[in-house]
């Protein structure tokens, strides 16, 4: 009978210990709920960009730091001691740091939504939009490295073990960072490249590029690459090192205006200022003509032919590609139409001899 109210007051202690824990737990949730339930309000009434956000992105790190932040500060109130007690607040350390953290880079992408909401990538004119998203892509992609890395650091420095091995470590850190640094020798020079095009930007988000010739348009930049989404949906995947030590085009370096080319070849009776009257007919009844240039020029006189250079601008690369093709299909028509003659022919002249022809006699 004396073992029996030990044993009983073992399991009363234990009961109130996991009320204290799961109380806290039931607490922090609540909490959360009622945070996020008036923002919700306020963001039915007042429509926001930075609550819907907030609601979006940091709705799922709240309801685990919440909780694990309760219980951090109600922990002392059960009765576990000792050892247990230790353990205990670790692990509580470890997963209100992790949660922290998981918040943390939650909220990096709610700066980024505002960012890009004031700025629009959409816009035909966009070169310091795509100036200011090229370098926040970077910043961000850096920031949450930073944040995962402080947050891991502090995680493994909450346990002596790791410590040590850190200490014993640090006395080898020279042999080490020599070591590190010829095995990482490719890595380092594409994260320093990547620094270099973040802030000096030969390329951005969105820039039109002729690479490998193949044409697209930036897509991603990432620490060590940068992908480029061709015209077809494939994608060229480069390496950030590429940019700094080989040449290229980037057709939306400074603005992204474009002339755009269209060669016609015809016989030389085509009636040139007819040609031309009928480029600047169509392109003025054109959508994609920006009304800058519109040029028709005979650019060379071969043996059979002669070249016809049209010149036509438009806002960005993509509207000269249809403006061009859409010249060159009614100029085309418009010669068969008008000029089939002077379509391009080969001309073969038969002169008659002065004496008619006499086969030679035969030989007996």
């Amino acid at each position: 009978m004396a073992d029996f109210f030990p044993d009983l007051e073992r399991l009363r202690l234990l009961v109130y210990t996991v009320g204290v824990v799961v109380g806290s737990l039931l607490l922090g949730w609540l909490l959360k709920r009622l945070a996020f339930w008036g923002l919700s309000a306020y963001h039915r009434r007042e429509p926001s960009l930075l609550a819907q956000s907030v609601l979006q992105h940091l709705s799922r790190p709240s309801g685990w730091f919440f909780p694990i932040l309760v219980l951090s500060f109600l922990l002392p109130l059960t009765y576990l001691d000792g050892r247990a007690l230790e353990v205990a607040r670790r692990l509580v350390e470890t997963a209100l740091l992790a949660t922290f953290a998981w918040g943390l880079v939650k909220t990096v992408d709610v700066i980024e939504d505002l960012v890009q909401h004031h700025y629009r990538l959409t816009d035909d004119d966009n070169l310091r939009v795509r100036k200011l998203f090229t370098q926040l892509q970077f910043v961000k992609k850096l920031a949450v490295t930073l944040i995962i890395f402080v947050a891991t650091a502090l995680i493994l420095m909450n346990f002596a073990t790791v410590r040590k091995i850190g200490t014993g470590l640090l006395t080898s850190a020279g042999i080490a960072s020599v070591i590190i640094g010829f095995a990482a020798q490719r890595s380092i020079s594409n994260l320093l490249a990547g620094f270099q095009i973040a802030f000096t930007q030969p390329i951005r988000l969105d820039d039109v590029l002729v690479v490998e010739g193949e044409w697209g348009r930036v897509e991603e930049i990432t620490f060590t690459y940068v992908v480029l989404r061709i015209w077809d949906e494939r994608r060229l995947v480069l390496p950030l090192n590429y940019f700094i030590e080989k040449p290229f085009q980037n057709w939306t370096r400074t603005t992204a205006q474009l002339l755009g080319t269209v060669f016609l070849y015809t016989d030389y009776t085509i009636p040139v200022e007819a040609v031309r009257a009928e480029l600047q007919r169509v392109v003025q009844e054109h959508p994609l003509w920006d009304q800058r240039v519109c040029v028709l020029q005979v650019t060379d006189s071969k043996e059979r032919t002669l070249e016809l250079r049209c010149l036509v601008s438009a806002a960005n690369s993509s509207r000269a590609f249809d403006l061009r093709c859409a010249v060159r299909e009614q100029l085309v028509g418009f010669i068969q139409q008008h000029y089939p003659e002077s379509l391009p022919k080969t001309r073969t002249l038969v002169e008659a001899p002065d004496q008619p022809f006499t086969s030679a006699p035969s030989e007996y």
